[in-house]
């Protein structure tokens, strides 16, 4: 027969059973969806996801014990639309979104699961939310551009290649928010004495055609709008075979020609999500949390390819850059 004590040691042990599965309940598992443009083999698109991580950490979300992070990793158009499909599939309690044209695939799947978006351009020209204040609907998040710096990207690569007298505007003219860096740009270049050129092109065959155009004259250069992902690899080519000075408000081309970066540091970006991440669990809507803005920039000289253009790009630039590609 069972002695006494060990029956009463077997009822508390019973008796414990259901506090742990009622605990272990509690400890909810939250899953975030993620679709980021690129590889995930790209060293910088890694320091992005680190970023993010951190930034989720803080916040108490451990990947793998209190929260799941599916990450999505796409290149092209078709890519995207796939991952996206996935993401909302998956129904997860938040997505993070990358660019515009991620973003966008997401909300064309949703309009339930929250959004939080980085490294978007504008997103009131882009229609993804209504006003920077009070988004509306379920879309927040933080963006990397704004018009205005249109003008900036000017005075630094008239600085970097004070020869260059003519910019071209490549311009996908179906994406209405590359339109929107024109007036900044063409008030800069009317105190530079710089002509602007507005080349729409609606092919890969056309963009390539328009950077051979600015190339026809001496002195010209371009500025690379928004969205950077919009471009091929090969078009990026095709200016350092032109020999044309460019800059970008992203890094995207910079080891395949491109003179130039200025832009918001992503990184920063990606940490900084991760707190309206937090804030959407814990259940405030995106609709309620304002567009941020960057709080830190980067600009990045790639010398390799000033050298192949024959520039010699002054020091000050040099000592102003935060990172110098040799």
């Amino acid at each position: 027969m069972m002695k006494r004590r060990e029956f009463i040691t077997l009822l508390g042990g019973a008796a414990a059973w259901p506090l742990a599965a009622r605990a272990q309940q509690r400890k909810a598992i939250r899953r975030i969806g993620v679709l980021l443009l690129g590889s995930g083999s790209d060293p910088i698109v890694r320091t992005w996801v680190a970023a993010f991580q951190e930034g989720l950490r803080q916040a108490g979300w451990i990947d793998n014990d209190n929260l799941r992070i599916e990450l999505r990793f796409a290149g092209d158009a078709s890519g995207i639309r796939a991952s996206a499909e996935e993401l909302v599939k998956l129904a997860p309690d938040v997505i993070l979104s990358h660019s515009s044209p991620g973003t966008s695939a997401i909300q064309q799947q949703t309009t339930t699961i929250p959004i939080v978006f980085v490294a978007v351009g504008d997103p009131v020209a882009n229609g993804m939310v209504k006003e920077i204040a009070h988004p509306d609907g379920n879309t927040t998040g933080l963006t990397n551009l704004f018009p205005s710096m249109g003008g900036k990207w000017l005075e630094l690569l008239k600085e970097a290649a004070p020869r260059v007298v003519r910019v071209g505007l490549l311009f996908n003219p179906e994406l209405q928010f590359s339109r929107t860096y024109f007036p900044s740009i063409e008030a800069a270049a009317s105190q530079l004495a710089v002509r602007v050129v507005r080349i729409p092109y609606r092919s890969p065959a056309e963009l390539g055609d328009g950077a051979d155009s600015i190339a026809a004259e001496p002195n010209g250069g371009v500025i690379i709008l928004p969205p950077v992902g919009a471009y091929p690899p090969d078009f990026f080519l095709r200016l350092q075979q032109n020999r044309l000075p460019a800059i970008a408000g992203a890094r995207a081309g910079l080891t395949a020609g491109v003179l130039m970066f200025y832009g918001a540091d992503n990184t920063d970006l990606f940490r900084r999500a991760a707190s309206y991440v937090d804030r959407i669990l814990h259940g405030e809507k995106p609709g309620d949390l304002p567009v941020q803005f960057p709080i830190k920039f980067e600009m990045v000289l790639n010398l390799k390819a000033a050298k192949a253009m024959g520039l010699a790009v002054p020091r000050t630039l040099r000592v102003f850059a935060t990172e110098v590609i040799e």
